[in-house]
């Protein structure tokens, strides 16, 4: 499967697997080796932690690997009046709540910050919409609701915000 990635997701990726490949990895088996020292490995605590902390991050450079090997660079773009990725939107729901959210790739989502996938059934049915506009968004076939645009804060690419 095929991940979009920005050059900035890119970028932020190949910096992370150097990282752990240079520095956090020749940590985590120093504190393996120190660890083991302790003694009898079947009640050492230390070097299980120290183990488990190695495979963890064995994991994530494999997985950062995975996501250069199939990522897909793409560009976004948009008019200035029409909303697009990186783009922060004030919106009211069909409860008169109103909510400001970021739409990112879906590898920067993060409903906790308000940073919603645009390949989510909010962020696609809000992907080239403008201010004004009510949309409707489908969570299922049985399922929708109904969001007004109120303000469009055009973003860009940022480097700053992590790849999950």
């Amino acid at each position: 499967m095929a991940h979009e990635l920005t050059a900035a997701e890119m970028e932020s990726i190949k910096e992370e697997l150097a990282h752990r490949q240079t520095v956090v990895t020749p940590q985590c088996i120093a504190e393996v080796q120190r660890t083991r020292a302790f003694g009898d490995l079947s009640e050492n605590d230390e070097y299980r932690s120290a183990k488990r902390e190695l495979n963890r991050n064995y994991s994530r450079i494999r997985y950062l690997k995975g996501l250069l090997a199939t990522g897909v660079l793409v560009e976004y773009s948009s008019d200035a009046d029409v909303i697009g990725l990186f783009d922060r939107v004030s919106i009211r729901d069909d409860f008169g709540e109103e909510s400001v959210i970021t739409l990112v790739t879906h590898l920067r989502a993060d409903i906790l910050n308000n940073r919603v996938s645009k390949d989510s059934p909010l962020g696609s049915a809000l992907m080239g919409h403008r201010v004004g506009e009510k949309v409707e968004v489908r969570v299922s076939d049985t399922v929708s609701y109904t969001v007004e645009i109120l303000d469009l804060e055009k973003g860009e690419d940022d480097k700053s915000v992590s790849v999950n």
